[in-house]
């Protein structure tokens, strides 16, 4: 194990890695988006019905269904960026990878809630896996570069992430 708490898997026959995973900044990652996810969940049983207007104001795509949901709140995305900013520095990451990691994991949320509403699935409905994988691959390639994760990294970020969401 590295300063940064790496694993190196197959060696290869001069002796360096072929690929190695990043302890640290896989599990850094994690923490901040289950807060930048469960932030919205947590932000509703507190608060209720007050600042709950949808992100996409009722608006209707062109199949008729909303753009998003009801679900999808103003206040449910601003308390996620707020709160994961917030929260990063007790990860020892800087406010902003935070905010990025938010972002994203909202970005990931809507667009499985787009898709979602296309398929004629409810608002809050379960869909596994696209309920998980964007919100969780699109802040890992979003931080790929501030986190210096691999592509190795992301895959088990993401499959980490999928499989706490559904197990």
């Amino acid at each position: 194990l590295g300063t940064t708490a790496e694993i190196r898997l197959r060696r290869r026959l001069d002796g360096q890695a072929m690929f190695a995973l990043h302890l640290v900044p896989i599990f850094q990652l994690l923490v901040l988006l289950t807060v930048a996810n469960g932030a919205p969940v947590i932000t509703k049983r507190i608060f209720g019905k007050v600042w709950s207007q949808p992100i996409d104001g009722g608006a209707t795509f062109l199949d008729g269904q909303p753009l998003f949901g009801p679900a999808k709140t103003v206040r449910g995305i601003v308390l996620s960026l707020i709160i994961t900013s917030v929260l990063a520095p007790l990860v020892a990451l800087d406010w902003h990878v935070g905010l990025a990691v938010a972002m994203t994991a909202m970005a990931g949320d809507l667009f499985s809630s787009f898709l979602k509403r296309r398929m004629r699935l409810p608002p809050s409905s379960r869909a596994t896996g696209l309920d998980q994988i964007p919100e969780s691959l699109f802040p890992a390639l979003a931080c790929r570069t501030m986190l210096g994760l691999s592509m190795i990294d992301i895959v088990v970020v993401t499959a980490i992430f999928l499989a706490g969401e559904i197990g």
